[in-house]
């Protein structure tokens, strides 16, 4: 995976799914965790940052998934663990098929990642201003139509 350690910062390089159904966007975060994501993971060296978003969906909810367009390229700077993280993330618009089990958005999904279980659940778009999600820009801009890139800067 693309991610390193320098003496002040870690950098990784993440690519993200952004499924849309309805009124509702598809999140995730860590059972343990308080606060919601998009799904996606870290590009392997060598992946284009497409692939690494179907293989994430494959590899944590066993979901086919196809990738349509970039939506977002976003610098996101934070502090995890008390150490500062310089993220470059690629956010992608997908798709997946109409009898994927996914796609139920009245129930909680369970995922894995290693030995962690992910929880997803569909949140309602307009409702987004309401719930802990990082990085926070998303919270406004998922509830917008998608007319073309963005590059977005998020600090905190």
């Amino acid at each position: 995976m693309i991610s390193f350690n320098t003496d002040r910062f870690r950098f990784d390089l993440r690519a993200a799914a952004i499924l849309i159904r309805g009124g509702y966007v598809l999140l995730h975060r860590v059972e343990t965790d308080t606060f919601w994501s998009l799904p996606g993971g870290r590009v392997e060296l060598g992946e284009e940052a497409t692939h690494a978003v179907a293989r994430e969906m494959r590899e944590e909810l066993g979901v086919a998934s196809e990738v349509e367009r970039l939506l977002f390229a976003v610098e996101n700077f934070f502090e995890n663990e008390g150490k500062p993280h310089h993220e470059l993330g690629l956010y992608f618009a997908i798709s997946v098929p109409d009898d994927s089990h996914i796609v139920d958005v009245n129930r909680d999904h369970i995922g894995m990642e290693d030995t962690k279980r992910l929880v997803f659940r569909w949140f309602r778009r307009r409702e987004l201003g309401n719930v802990e999600l990082y990085p926070a820009f998303l919270r406004e801009a998922l509830q917008e139509d998608f007319p073309g890139i963005k590059h977005m800067v998020q600090r905190g």
